[in-house]
């Protein structure tokens, strides 16, 4: 595979879906930062949950949604939830990463294999581990929260 450079507007379609996630479930948006690249030789950023989707088809790679226990944990409070469970955390960065895939799949063609979300805690392998490229990393912020999303794709 050879390594090619992401348009902003294919990196923006994923920045988009975590944002829309936030202002559909809690009403309030997530601010995007500064896109970064991280060197290769570096770990993907990571906190304490990851939802990660995998991407076959014109582009190869992967796109994950990290975030810390305390962001989802607000989520489910302004969703009214009252299970603060690790299932429900997990369920809810899932979530994100599905709302992902739906984007991923509109912008880059319904011929895009994407993979159903998987959830990874830090103790598993970090998004995007073996691909050559390196990633593209977004920082997120809601409330008093930084989230990432890590964006790993190159083309097929």
């Amino acid at each position: 595979m050879t390594a090619v450079r992401l348009k902003a507007e294919d990196i923006r379609i994923f920045s988009d879906a975590a944002s829309a996630f936030f202002q559909a479930t809690t009403g309030s948006k997530a601010s995007v930062r500064t896109a970064y690249l991280l060197a290769a030789d570096e770990l993907a950023v990571w906190n304490d949950f990851q939802g990660l989707i995998e991407l076959k088809g014109k582009y190869r790679g992967s796109v994950a949604f990290s975030a810390p226990r305390g962001l989802l944990s607000l989520v489910l409070l302004k969703m009214g939830e009252r299970d603060y469970s690790e299932a429900s955390h997990r369920d809810i960065v899932g979530e994100i990463a599905n709302q992902m895939s739906g984007y991923a799949r509109r912008h880059f063609g319904e011929a895009m294999d994407i993979s159903p979300p998987k959830v990874l805690t830090p103790a598993q392998r970090p998004a995007g581990a073996g691909n050559r490229s390196a990633p593209v990393v977004i920082p997120m912020l809601w409330d008093r929260y930084e989230a990432h999303l890590v964006v790993r794709m190159e083309k097929a």
